[in-house]
């Protein structure tokens, strides 16, 4: 069971979203390849099924997908995203995830639980690093008093949730709370799964392109406690 528990979720009423669901799902499935999806799925682990888009193609599909649509409310962004995420194939994920990111800033802190729904359900590094950086990260810059629901992501016995809260700060550069991101990788300094260790390298080597001296002093006092994949990263482009 998760430390901070997984709240139900329920998917609102919103015209928009049905509007955007009609044309998203005639226009991917009509572009379907599906000798690529059995690549696709095996590549990504079968994670999920696919329905064999590329990236440029899908780009291109979702783009003609929102074509003259209004900017969302909070409201809509929930229900796109959650009915997204009810359909089994994974470029629907993905849909979703560069909706939020595009309408990040019409989300208030409110939209917090949805997000953690997100990350905690087929997960996979392709939706939830993008989730950490784009969505997570900009609610928590929106309003700080959410640093105490990540406070508590990051000891989720939910490996990927705790990544969430590793990453949240990503794209903060000289924003980043470094007491808080140094403590973060400190508490998951143990775990024993690579996407946590590999983590806790990408945050410190991230925000080392802003203060590559308290990166560098902060593992010259702590390296003991890390694995070595995670020292590696960290310092891949400063050095020990």
């Amino acid at each position: 069971m998760s430390v901070t528990g997984e709240a139900v979720v329920d998917v609102p009423f919103s015209t928009l979203a049905d509007t955007v669901m009609e044309r998203l799902t005639t226009t991917y499935a009509a572009a379907a390849d599906p000798g690529r999806a059995e690549s696709m799925r095996a590549y990504m682990k079968d994670v999920a099924p696919f329905l064999g888009l590329t990236t440029p193609v899908r780009r291109t599909l979702s783009r003609t997908v929102v074509e003259g649509l209004p900017r969302p409310a909070e409201v809509d962004c929930t229900a796109i995203a959650l009915r997204c995420w009810q359909l089994p194939e994974r470029e629907y994920h993905y849909f979703a995830v560069d909706y939020l990111r595009r309408h990040a800033r019409v989300c208030s802190s409110g939209f917090l639980p949805v997000a953690r729904h997100l990350v905690a359900t087929v997960s996979w590094w392709d939706t939830v690093d993008a989730l950490a950086a784009h969505v997570v990260g900009a609610l928590v810059a929106a309003d700080p008093k959410l640093t105490a629901d990540l406070d508590a992501w990051i000891a989720d016995d939910d490996l990927w949730i705790a990544r969430t809260a590793l990453l949240h700060q990503l794209r903060y550069k000289e924003r980043t709370d470094t007491e808080r991101l140094f403590t973060y990788c400190l508490c998951q300094s143990g775990h024993p799964d690579f996407f946590i260790r590999k983590a806790i390298g990408w945050c410190l080597r991230e925000y080392a392109k802003t203060d590559p001296g308290a990166v560098r002093t902060f593992l010259a006092r702590e390296r003991g406690r890390f694995a070595p994949l995670s020292v590696r990263e960290a310092l891949k482009n400063i050095g020990a």
